[in-house]
């Protein structure tokens, strides 16, 4: 039976960090949200100090001229703990839209070592929550409303990885929620959704982390959120599969070797779900060609390099479609390069260089699996999906309170 994605889920309203009420709000360097564009010009891998924009969220249902004027002053927050990242946005409403006031981002490797000795290591966990940490000064800083905190493959594969949440809420103030992987690709699916193509019948939604990769079944129609219809979740990302595969070989005939495994190591995995929903798909093939959209580092960075981009620049690939036989390519490219070749490579640099591998290796085997003519391109995906969650709890309790007080005022 198809799901339909719910717009909110109740605990994405109760999660997260209790702000300090005594915090000072600085608005002096809102960011707006317009719908993709494509003009270069860069940003770093960390912009903390920069608002990112996020693009159009989803229209909030009855309406956001029944708001009271005080609700687009309300910073919500998302922080996204991956097995590699640490993410933050915190936005506020803007009529069906939200604006991005803050965010922040750093490669933190929470899962370094965890495929060979399946615990979070002290130095791993220091990382974290030093870039926690951070995250706690701006959601004071920005006097958060509302605020949902998750943590993913990581946290859930680790022995102490409930050590570790309780930890971060010790030293930082932040209560992760360590979601199932049925969450994490929900909240993929609801944070990027609007940039599917428009067609009809089945598409297919991705997302590479650092420790799992999800893939998502839908249908959509416009402005719609989209029916799940199935979803998959393998423990292979850019860090799990890397260290699973061991050390990269010196020699072009190595390196092609432990590239082939990694692909079979994913095909092996994906392969009940490609055998569950193969049935639809062949119901389809023909009149309604797959649509897919991928949301991953990985994609961005093959994007930017399609593009031939300098350095990285989100408005030029966020939303972006590129023919799927291009990232093949480029993946094929990139498997093959030395580690010196990849840091080289300007869209790549010395962070992803020994990660690209992987999610190259992950992302040719969806092509293999599932054909397209062309791939779409999402720089968003768990952080808008947990934003437009909070705003539109935070927006149903706005106008509950309204209807509230004139229900007293008539009464009175």
């Amino acid at each position: 039976m198809a799901e339909k994605s719910p717009p909110v889920m109740r605990k994405e309203a109760g999660q997260g960090y209790a702000p300090n009420t005594d915090a000072t709000n600085h608005v002096s360097d809102e960011a707006s949200c317009p719908a993709p564009t494509r003009r270069p010009g860069g940003r770093t891998d960390n912009p903390a100090p920069r608002p990112a924009a996020a693009g159009p969220a989803r229209p909030i249902q009855a309406g956001s001229e029944s708001r009271p004027h005080s609700f687009h002053r309300q910073a919500f927050a998302a922080i996204d703990l991956g097995t590699n990242n640490c993410r933050l946005l915190i936005a506020r409403p803007s009529g069906d839209h939200f604006v991005v006031i803050d965010a922040f981002s750093r490669v933190v490797r929470l899962g370094e070592g965890l495929a060979q000795t399946g615990r979070l290591s002290e130095a791993a966990m220091d990382r974290a929550v030093a870039a926690l940490q951070v995250c706690a000064d701006k959601l004071k800083r920005r006097n958060v409303h509302l605020a949902r905190s998750v943590a993913t493959e990581a946290c859930r594969r680790a022995e102490n990885g409930a050590e570790f949440i309780a930890r971060v809420k010790a030293e930082t103030g932040i209560a992760l929620d360590i979601i199932s992987a049925k969450e994490e690709a929900r909240l993929a699916v609801l944070g990027c959704h609007l940039l599917l193509e428009q067609g009809e019948g089945p598409a297919m939604i991705f997302d590479i982390g650092g420790g799992s990769t999800e893939l998502v079944l839908v249908d959509c129609e416009s402005g719609e959120v989209p029916r799940i219809h199935d979803w998959h979740s393998v423990p292979w990302g850019v860090v799990s599969l890397t260290e699973t595969c061991g050390d990269e070989p010196s020699d072009p005939a190595g390196r092609a070797e432990r590239y082939a495994r990694m692909c079979e190591a994913v095909r092996s995995s994906l392969a009940p779900f490609a055998e569950r929903i193969g049935p639809r798909m062949l119901a389809h093939s023909a009149a309604t060609p797959l649509r897919l959209l991928g949301t991953s580092g990985t994609v961005t960075t093959l994007a930017s390099l399609h593009l031939e981009l300098p350095q990285y620049d989100r408005r030029a690939v966020d939303g972006l479609i590129v023919p799927a036989g291009s990232m093949r390519s480029l993946s094929q490219r990139i498997a093959a390069m030395s580690p010196p070749e990849r840091r080289a490579q300007p869209c790549i640099g010395r962070e992803r260089s020994d990660l690209v591998v992987a999610g190259c290796a992950i992302l040719e085997t969806i092509l293999d699996l599932w054909p397209a003519d062309r791939l779409g391109v999402a720089d968003r995906g768990i952080r808008e999906g947990i934003l437009r969650g909070l705003i539109a709890a935070g927006d149903e309790g706005e106008r509950s309170r309204a209807a509230l007080r004139r229900a007293r005022r008539t009464n009175a």
